[in-house]
């Protein structure tokens, strides 16, 4: 194997493959990077438990500036390798895998000879039925993943809940995440779907997809096999394992009626939250209290460390019954930040119940639910 391209070009691939290698694994050339290079161009794969990557650079990619020379296949310890391709001194670079394994890496005055390993021993990656496919925008994916991916569990005590619920029914996608102290759902329209399926996939799984995307335009191809989820794109295949079990029912955990109901601006109510918490963070209880009446809305934080916080609270339309309400201030910041830039209606029944965030749109199926904190 002996190829010349453009350092950049190939480092990109490498840190997305890089995201799925753990130096943890108890498989040790899962610590490695695998290297295919073919008359087509070079493929990159990283792997650990939960998630595998694949990537491929065409040699038909101008920015890659790839000429072949012998096709083969190598596994490179992956941290070292990185670090010294991030280090060369030029544009360019040249792969060649002499005998015995091992690697020459040059570029400009700099050679470097590694050992790497035979790439017949990488594990192969799981053979996927690609005919179970569903086809989204990378976008709209996305949007899925920051809207819920913040409300997964992050105590392994019910692995269930570390998961997002996907579940796919006709023409309509449902994404929803608790940790039994906030919930975050979303619908979502689908076309072009072909059998409807039920999985959870680990939070960690997806926030590593999203940030392997390149392009925000591309269609992803969404395919499921027992275990197995595969994300593919142009250039990319992304494996995640399946969270094994039932998710709990979580429907009937959102409320359809309500006793008080505020609307507000997303940035303004995020801004007060924020300057409240700086206070509320410094106590022993992460606490901050609502204080809603027909003519008014106050946010109050207080450490009696530090002293306290009022704010009235700037709001569209308040309706409905007096309320007093207390609730993690974190939780409520994390929802804020999912809804963007737009308004929502707050809606309470009572001081302890679950109270829900909605946006004002109609035509958009997010709700997120926050369960409050008792107060003596």
């Amino acid at each position: 194997m002996k190829v010349t391209l453009n350092r950049n070009a190939f480092l990109a691939e490498l840190a997305t493959v890089q995201r799925a290698i753990s130096s943890k694994t108890t498989i040790p050339i899962l610590t490695g990077v695998k290297i295919v290079l073919s008359d087509e161009g070079l493929a990159l794969t990283g792997s650990n438990a939960d998630i595998s990557i694949e990537t491929f650079l065409p040699v038909t990619d101008e920015k890659a500036e790839m000429h072949i020379e012998t096709t083969g296949a190598i596994v490179l310890q992956a941290r070292f390798f990185n670090e010294i391709i991030r280090k060369l001194p030029e544009n360019h670079l040249s792969l060649e895998v002499l005998s015995n394994n091992q690697v020459s890496i040059t570029s400009g005055k700099a050679a470097f000879t590694v050992n790497g390993l035979d790439a017949e021993s990488y594990p192969h990656l799981p053979v996927i039925d690609e005919k179970n496919q569903l086809k989204l925008p990378v976008r709209v994916l996305n949007k899925l993943i920051n809207e819920t991916t913040f409300a997964v569990s992050m105590h392994e005590s019910r692995p269930i809940l570390t998961g997002v619920h996907f579940v796919l029914n006709s023409s309509e996608l449902l994404a929803v995440a608790t940790d039994s102290h906030r919930l975050s759902q979303r619908v979502i329209p689908v076309e072009q779907a072909i059998e409807d399926f039920n999985i959870v996939i680990p939070g960690k799984s997806l926030l590593e997809l999203s940030k392997s995307f390149k392009d925000e335009e591309e269609l992803v191809e969404i395919s499921i096999m027992e275990n197995q989820v595969l994300f593919k794109t142009a250039n990319m295949y992304f494996y995640s394992r399946l969270l094994e079990g039932n998710y709990p029912d979580t429907n009937r955990l959102i409320p359809t009626s309500f006793n008080t109901e505020i609307e507000f601006q997303v940035p303004e109510l995020l801004s007060a939250i924020d300057r409240a918490s700086l206070l509320s963070h410094e106590g022993r209880n992460n606490i901050v209290k609502l204080s809603i009446s027909p003519d008014s809305v106050i946010l109050y934080g207080n450490s009696p460390e530090i002293g306290n916080v009022e704010e009235a609270l700037s709001y569209k339309n308040v309706q409905g019954e007096a309320l007093d309400i207390s609730f993690n201030p974190d939780y409520m910041k994390a929802a804020l930040k999912a809804f963007g830039e737009g308004e929502i209606v707050v809606k309470f029944i009572s001081a302890i119940r679950p109270f829900t965030l909605e946006p004002t749109d109609t035509e958009t199926a997010f709700v997120q639910l926050i369960t409050p904190v008792r107060t003596n």
